[in-house]
């Protein structure tokens, strides 16, 4: 039985609270010294000791949980985890009956009524990612209801809790019959190499399965792409599917060039057509400036954060930057697909990064087409600080 605790927070956090606001800010506990055990439930309350709230404990980022119900009633136990994820499964009905795309995401935390957890499905297989100490210490509720009301082939879980929010290295499989990986799941017809006990990465970001659809069908027939952070090739993969004379793959992983390998074999690309670089993108940048390459299409999907031997890169601080090296690279009316996962900022400062970097470049563009986190990343369109995915694509017209 976990324990209960009073926890009192500032006027300004109770009226967003109580406006549907789920995140439990650090800023504005005014009694932390209560807070020992993370997985404790918390009883959100004001000034005066007035009930608004019910949430756990758990470190995440700027917050120390989530808020999980307005009903003093209501208790967290496995009826509450089964409703939650029973009503997340019952959206997605339209995903479980797509005969050509098997991956998908099943519950995604404060969207879907319980922050800090995802689910993510793959061909029967489910992947639980831990977002905090304090929801993990709640995995009993979770993987019970899973247990009662799917049907899998196996389960496998991601800690990612570590010193700021890192993956914490483990065996993941959980329970069920253990995959043959890699096993290949379908997205929109295409073919992906999953693995989901290799550490961190599944071969394949879910988010992104729109960007992919739309790079395959609008922008990418006969066209010369370069991929850059290309992780495993999957953006490449849906330009070659939509016709793309060629790809070029960069990035710094030494790794990626075998997923690469491996995504373009089970597609039925020859992947020796295609061009894969283990380098730092900046080099390439510089590298493809010199020999005065360009391509019509150019993917920038950089990380939040990166660190190489000769460079920090923080979307944050350096989109700007890495959107006019892509500029110069960029054929006159070729595509640029700009994307960035960083929750730090929204969408409209996102499009300053792009105003400044077109401007300082001497160059000019129009948007063609932006997009956030497709249909089954759920999310509380009161907030979009949650929808953390921001991709513009925007055509160089000088």
């Amino acid at each position: 039985m976990t324990k209960s605790i009073d926890l009192q927070l500032n006027a300004k956090s109770i009226a967003d609270i109580k406006k549907g606001y789920p995140l439990i800010l650090k800023e504005a506990v005014m009694n932390p010294e209560v807070l020992k055990e993370e997985g404790s439930i918390i009883r959100l309350v004001d000034r005066n000791w007035r009930f608004v709230a019910k949430g756990y404990y758990g470190e995440q980022n700027k917050g120390i949980g989530w808020v999980l119900t307005k009903n003093e009633d209501e208790e967290i136990d496995f009826d509450f985890f089964e409703s939650k994820i029973r009503k997340a499964l019952e959206r997605r009905e339209s995903f479980f009956n797509d005969p050509i795309t098997t991956a998908f995401r099943v519950f995604n935390g404060e969207g879907d009524g319980i922050g800090g957890l995802t689910i993510d499905y793959f061909d029967g297989y489910y992947m639980v990612s831990w977002y905090s100490q304090g929801i993990y210490s709640l995995k009993h509720h979770v993987y019970g209801v899973l247990e009662k009301i799917v049907d899998y082939k196996g389960i496998y879980e991601k800690k990612r809790f570590d010193t700021k929010g890192q993956y914490i290295e483990q065996d993941d499989f959980v329970r069920g019959e253990q995959g043959d990986f890699p096993i290949i799941i379908k997205e929109n017809g295409m073919n992906f190499a999953i693995d989901l006990n290799d550490g961190a990465m599944t071969g394949i970001f879910l988010d992104q399965r729109d960007v992919r659809q739309s790079i395959r069908e609008n922008y990418s027939e006969g066209k010369n792409v370069l991929n850059t952070f290309s992780y495993t090739g999957a953006f490449s993969v849906a330009a070659l599917h939509g016709g793309a004379q060629k790809t070029t793959n960069i990035d710094l992983a030494s790794r990626s060039e075998a997923k690469t390998i491996e995504q373009l074999s089970v597609n039925g690309f020859d992947y020796e057509q295609q061009e894969i670089r283990v380098m730092d993108v900046f080099d390439y940048f510089r590298y493809a400036k010199r020999h005065e390459l360009k391509f019509d299409l150019v993917i920038l999907d950089p990380p939040s954060f990166a660190r190489s031997k000769k460079y920090t890169f923080s979307t944050a601080r350096n989109y700007p930057e890495l959107l006019m090296d892509a500029i110069a690279i960029t054929e006159k009316n070729g595509i640029i697909v700009a994307s960035t996962n960083n929750a730090s900022f929204g969408m409209k400062r996102f499009k300053t990064f792009i105003e400044k970097a077109f401007t300082d470049a001497g160059s000019k563009y129009k948007i063609l087409e932006e997009s956030s986190l497709p249909k089954d990343f759920r999310t509380n369109r009161d907030f979009p600080e949650f929808n953390y995915l921001k991709v513009v694509i925007l055509q160089k017209t000088k």
